[in-house]
């Protein structure tokens, strides 16, 4: 029987699923574009790790590719657009479907979006951008290090689905985003009748000159109310100040989390397994990126500060990542970087095994971990 190769395989599923969001082939005035990404990597731990014999859990000396991302976008007439994302990852999880060297597909967006002539409302419907991590995103513009600390962290996600409105003024002087999603994010199930309400407005305090929507000196807000699946809720809120030029981008943000359900078990603090009643966390994320003038060369720092549980004085829970790097754009569509990457937990902080993908390995011996990593980003 005759295979079809992988990559052809995902070409034609992302190209077939631009086609059914409305390319009429009669439409000769629309315009289909490919796009793609990919962030390539090698990380070398700096101290040995006892988690190191599981390979499954960290590799200490190895080249990934951390993901790559094919693009299919239209452009229709009557203010119509079209885009479809696939999203090629390694697996995380053991099993028939991780196969050595393997990567798998999935949809990390799908949607329509419509602008009426003369309007400052875009209006979106599918598989989507959520308000506040792709803005982020565009800030911290450094992707190929690493998820922003609301994403890597399990709070929040890039794409969900959803119905929702953009709108801009001025120049991206005043920019918002609100819309109403499952709540699950992309890469988990679809929810039930439960949905979450997500909104982000941005404000341009002062110009500068980097014009774009997360340019000059900006106030920035975001809040997320819903219910998981399981009932409870869900809350997000954020405040952030931001300062961006064409060489500096200076940023910090406060987020405060709450999460409860009302059905099932999950893990809470110490890693023991029970009815999660109500649990309040922070998070703290301050980042810079220095361009230096008239070179390619830009030099960027990032700290997290991660409390999940601020009302428990027991919990040990706390953990700082410290980020520190240096880039160089090679060509317009390559960039080079180097960095250290080291994450430390909270003396005592022993989560338990139910926080591993091992769950026969102990958590004890992850109290720090400290990386190089060589990052590579290509775009066509």
């Amino acid at each position: 029987m005759r295979t079809v190769h992988p990559v052809a395989r995902l070409l034609a599923i992302a190209i077939a699923t631009a086609l059914a969001f409305g390319l009429p082939a009669s439409e000769a005035k629309a315009q289909v574009t490919i796009s793609g990404v990919g962030y390539v990597q090698y990380g070398f731990a700096l101290a040995k790790d006892t988690l190191t014999a599981d390979s499954s859990i960290q590799h200490v000396n190895n080249f990934d590719i951390t993901r790559a991302y094919i693009n299919v976008n239209g452009r229709l007439p009557g203010g119509i657009v079209t885009r479809v994302t696939a999203d090629i990852f390694a697996p995380s999880v053991t099993g028939a479907s991780n196969i050595p060297g393997s990567r798998v597909f999935r949809l990390k967006y799908a949607y329509v979006a419509w602008t009426p002539d003369s309007s400052h409302l875009t209006y979106k419907i599918g598989q989507m951008h959520t308000p506040f991590i792709d803005w982020e995103e565009a800030m911290w513009d450094y992707r190929m290090q690493g998820t922003v600390a609301m994403d890597r962290n399990g709070y929040m996600s890039s794409s969900d689905f959803g119905l929702g409105v953009d709108g801009k003024w001025n120049t991206d002087q005043l920019n918002f985003q609100a819309g109403i999603y499952n709540g699950e994010n992309y890469n988990g199930g679809l929810s039930d009748q439960r949905k979450d309400f997500m909104a982000r407005a941005s404000y341009r305090l002062t110009n500068t000159n980097d014009m774009t929507r997360v340019g000059g000196l900006r106030l920035t807000a975001y809040a997320q109310l819903g219910m998981p699946g399981s009932g409870g809720q869900r809350r997000r809120f954020i405040g952030m100040v931001s300062y961006r030029t064409a060489d500096l981008t200076l940023a910090a943000e406060f987020a405060a989390t709450k999460d409860s359900i009302t059905g099932g078990n999950t893990t809470v603090s110490g890693g023991a397994v029970g009815p999660l009643t109500a649990r309040s966390g922070q998070v703290i994320s301050a980042f810079g990126v220095y361009h230096v003038p008239a070179t390619r060369v830009s030099f960027i720092g990032r700290v997290d500060l991660v409390d999940p549980n601020t009302a428990s004085a027991t919990a040990s829970d706390k953990q700082t990542r410290v980020i520190a790097g240096v880039s160089y754009q090679l060509t317009p569509n390559v960039r080079l970087m180097a960095d250290y990457d080291g994450i430390s937990y909270q003396s005592g902080f022993a989560p338990g095994t139910a926080s591993l993908p091992n769950a026969n390995t102990s958590y004890a011996a992850y109290a720090a971990r400290q990386q190089l990593y060589f990052h590579t980003q290509f775009t066509f």
